[in-house]
């Protein structure tokens, strides 16, 4: 049987971008290369997008000097990647697309929208979903439809920051501090902040309209963080639950990537029900925002109720030395190669394949 053609494309212009380059060489080194030719493309955080040739550039970060510019040509007839040298384009043609993308421009439909042009089947949520999903107060609307409760928010625009006094009057308001401050298109924590009181709550918000010109206000749920993995297309599966011991106050980026002392615990110890509970939620989640292929749901489970509250979803999961998603499917008996097969073929189902 003849190999296929898979591009992997990595990096891009948000604030996750450094975990994208981790993510991406665990993906590398388990994908099936007797089946597979790998078209490697990086984007850089100007957003250029060249041809990489291996793991060993990127976690060097020499591929960011690669000479090879790579466009993902719209134009379906193509089904391939262009590579531009010396001003001469070579048209490699692909079969399937593997984005191992983070955040704005890779997990919010917009590559995405590129994909559905390019007529080649690609792994992960699909425009709607990666949109929805990856917009936290959309997420919250879609999710008012379910009976799973999540953080009651308020929602802060940034046209709204022209009356600070009249946006903290309508937060305390409704929530009592501390409350959590979040841009509501941004992953991996970032521009994320705990308020304790009026002071904090303006300095967050200014904090997170540098990401996003949506935030979100939310009441603080003292509780135990619990993640859970869903892959599958058109029957989605959940995965056992895992639980986040974060080193800080919460589990910002600092915590999740540099502090050694965060730790996850697969298996921890819960009552069934709270966990057929979190398992079910995380699985209806994923089908009412249309989701597709992968994603990861994070819970709180509420300290002294054992109440189950939702807290987003992440279409793109990362697949680095601490994640959670892989971890949580290696405990069910799947190991990381026939994971990512797995992911991969859900790619051509999708398309009817």
């Amino acid at each position: 049987m003849s190999k296929k053609s898979i591009a992997i494309i990595f990096g891009g212009k948000s604030s996750e971008h450094e975990v994208s380059c981790v993510s991406v060489v665990t993906v590398i080194e388990n994908i099936d290369t007797d089946a597979y030719n790998l078209v490697l493309i990086g984007i850089t955080k100007e957003g250029k997008w060249l041809k990489v040739d291996s793991a060993k550039q990127i976690t060097s970060g020499e591929w960011y000097n690669s000479k090879e510019s790579a466009i993902l040509s719209p134009d379906s007839s193509h089904k391939g990647i262009l590579i531009i040298k010396d001003n001469k384009v070579e048209k490699v043609a692909v079969d399937v697309i593997f984005p191992v993308l983070h955040g704005l421009n890779g997990e919010d439909g917009t590559i995405q929208g590129l994909f559905e042009l390019s007529g080649i089947p690609y792994v992960g949520c699909g425009v709607l979903s990666s949109s929805i999903s990856m917009d936290k107060l959309y997420t919250k609307i879609v999710v008012d439809t379910l009976d799973i409760r999540q953080a009651k928010y308020v929602a802060v625009l940034k046209s709204d920051m022209k009356n600070i006094d009249e946006v903290t009057k309508r937060v305390e308001e409704s929530l009592d501090y501390p409350v959590f401050v979040k841009p509501s298109n941004a992953g991996s924590s970032q521009g994320v902040s705990k308020a304790h009181n009026r002071e904090e709550l303006v300095v967050g918000l200014q904090e997170a309209m540098k990401h996003d010109r949506k935030v979100l206000v939310e009441e603080t749920i003292v509780g135990r963080e619990i993640e859970c993995a869903i892959l599958g297309g058109n029957e989605p599966k959940a995965s056992g639950v895992g639980e986040i011991l974060a080193a800080a106050d919460f589990y910002d980026y600092e915590a999740k990537y540099h502090n050694a002392e965060s730790k996850t615990v697969l298996s921890p110890d819960l009552p069934k029900e709270v966990e057929d509970k979190i398992r079910k939620s995380a699985v209806n989640i994923f089908k009412a925002v249309d989701g597709y292929g992968l994603s990861r749901v994070d819970f709180f489970v509420e300290n002294g109720t054992n109440d189950v509250v939702f807290n987003e979803i992440n279409t793109l999961p990362g697949f680095t030395g601490i994640s959670m998603y892989p971890m949580l499917w290696e405990a069910k008996g799947i190991s990381k190669k026939t994971l990512i097969e797995k992911i991969i073929q859900s790619a051509y189902s999708r398309k009817g394949e």
